[in-house]
């Protein structure tokens, strides 16, 4: 495997998996993305009193977190909120493996003004675990997995990789 697994990547692999390689690679296109960058400075507006950017052993990057009991997400839109979700359900995984007694999360959409509550089951525990395995093929792969072409790809940071 060529790293620890990250959020970023859990987040990808129910986008792209294409994108997920390419990230798990060392390439970073997000920084100049507009839709990225958006998200951003709604991630660094919303929730000022917070402690944001909890960093698990340097490989999490957790939005917030409150009391150490919940696990808060921060999302532009809903658009792929599957994959968010998952995110977030990683997130408390991980916590929990730590010993931090993480009850729920929350996925926050600050611009819809909306909220979301994700709780970890045995299913989604059971699924999570396939779901890493998985990741562990894709980032094994010698080439990048095939192009998906759905209508988010024309936003995406990666397009350039894809189409041109």
């Amino acid at each position: 495997m060529k790293k620890d697994i990250t959020g970023t990547m859990i987040n990808y692999y129910f986008i792209c998996k294409r994108k997920l390689w390419y990230f798990a690679d060392g390439i970073g296109m997000e920084g100049e993305n507009e839709d990225v960058c958006i998200g951003k400075i709604i991630d660094e507006q919303s929730y000022k009193r917070e402690k944001k950017n909890v960093m698990i052993d340097e490989v999490i990057n957790i939005d917030f977190l409150q009391s150490w009991k919940i696990v808060h997400e921060v999302k532009k839109s809903r658009k792929l909120d599957a994959a968010g979700r998952w995110q977030l359900l990683y997130y408390i995984w991980i916590l929990r493996k730590k010993g931090i007694p993480i009850e729920k999360g929350i996925l926050d959409y600050p611009l819809l003004k909306k909220r979301e509550e994700i709780y970890l089951t045995e299913e989604s525990e059971a699924e999570l675990i396939e779901v890493l395995d998985k990741i562990k093929e894709i980032l094994d792969l010698k080439l990048p997995p095939a192009v998906i072409n759905k209508q988010y790809c024309k936003k995406c940071a990666y397009y350039e990789f894809c189409y041109i």
